[in-house]
């Protein structure tokens, strides 16, 4: 019996959820706001490709939950033609809270929806036992909401370097902390009884970078962060790629060329064990000059014109160029972004990172564009960036 060929079966094409594309309208009116505020809704329709009636009434929802104002001011378009009442963001009234845990210390602040810094603290550790540093950390947004009365939270926003999973909202392995596993959205949800997001530091910085930062408009961003622990994020046409349960951007045991240092994984010139603030303290010391274990003591005695605190942290810069230029030959990014605090606070350093890497790759690298509080900046941007992506399903009506 002849046999008979089986049916071709055809994929069902691919159709966006009504729910997806409100999602995504509503985010790209409040980032116009954001963005150009004060903004006329005739000119968001025309910047977002929208019909002016779903801006206006984007608009008119965002007023009602109190995400955006009429400015007082009337405009013209180019001074002509009828005035329009435009609109601008309202952030007078909401912060979110912000946690970032690093080595030896956690920061807590209160960001407002522009991504600026209301009120910030340090906590130092007593111990690094999860409960306990997330427990002080709520004791610590306690009262810096007690301090700013008026205002609103909309949720918190964590943030720690190692391997944090978003999606679990869990910090799975911070060696230098020796944390595994670590609930945190659910530590600090009860805590706090607010939404809790959570993200690893270099994602989150990516994310501040690209809504109130430098790489604004950028289409692929590489950031290089380089503390006591040291990773890296890549972002492409707006989305942070995180991977599997959120592991993309371990980079600490990548090697650098010409590294000397040993690794605790028994290798020798590891990036983390290389660019480690822990390394340069350590070299500092050794140097006499500073006692401690306070990076920016560095700075200070390089400021006031110690030569050999000046080389280390020269020297410090050209092997984060080693780095960057390693993940530039994979990732060709259109922007790099480097948190390294000799980078950040001083030009000699921008420029032996920028030497490393070639005239024609030089101009592509800047400093984060919150060098005095990037820790702060960290935590609230991960909460923040919830926010632009879904803004009516993390509006106030949510909480």
């Amino acid at each position: 019996m002849p046999r008979t060929a089986a049916p071709l079966r055809t994929s069902p094409i691919p159709r966006v959820a009504d729910s997806d594309r409100r999602r995504t309208s509503a985010s790209v009116v409040l980032r116009s706001v954001l963005e150009h505020g004060p903004v006329a809704r005739s000119t968001i329709a025309r910047l977002t490709g929208l019909s002016p009636a779903s801006v206006t009434d984007y608009c008119a929802r965002f007023t009602e939950l109190g995400l955006i104002r009429e400015s007082a001011v009337l405009q013209r378009s180019k001074g002509v033609g009828r005035p329009h009442l435009p609109v601008d963001l309202d952030d007078s009234r909401f912060v979110v809270g912000s946690v970032h845990v690093a080595v030896p210390f956690t920061t807590v602040a209160l960001l407002d929806l522009r991504g600026r810094v209301v009120a910030r603290h340090e906590v130092k550790h007593q111990g690094t036992e999860p409960a306990q540093v997330l427990a002080r950390a709520a004791e610590g947004l306690e009262a810096l909401l007690y301090a700013a009365p008026g205002t609103r939270p909309l949720g918190v926003g964590f943030a720690a370097g190692g391997w944090v999973d978003r999606d679990s909202g869990t910090v799975a392995e911070h060696p230098l902390l020796g944390w595994r596993e670590v609930p945190v959205r659910e530590l600090l949800g009860a805590h706090t009884g607010l939404p809790v997001h959570v993200d690893g530091h270099a994602r989150a910085l990516v994310n501040a970078e690209r809504l109130f930062g430098g790489a604004r408009g950028s289409r692929s961003v590489l950031h290089l962060f380089a503390g006591n622990v040291v990773d890296a994020a890549f972002a492409t046409n707006d989305e942070v790629h995180h991977g599997p349960r959120s592991q993309a951007g371990a980079i600490a045991h990548l090697p650098v060329p010409g590294g000397t240092e040993p690794c605790d994984c028994g290798r020798v010139g590891c990036l983390q064990a290389e660019l480690s603030e822990r390394t340069l303290c350590r070299r500092a010391r050794e140097a006499g000059i500073v006692d401690g274990v306070n990076p920016m003591h560095v700075v200070g005695a390089a400021a006031t014109g110690d030569p050999v605190a000046v080389r280390l942290l020269v020297e410090r810069s050209r092997r984060a160029g080693r780095a960057v230029g390693l993940l530039l030959d994979v990732l060709n990014p259109e922007r790099v972004v480097v948190t390294e605090i000799g980078i950040m606070h001083r030009e000699d350093c921008l420029g032996a990172l920028r030497e490393e890497l070639g005239s024609d790759r030089a101009a592509t690298v800047t400093p984060i564009s919150f060098p005095d509080s990037v820790l702060a900046v960290a935590g609230g941007a991960v909460a923040l960036d919830v926010l632009y992506r879904d803004p009516l399903a993390a509006s106030p009506e949510a909480i």
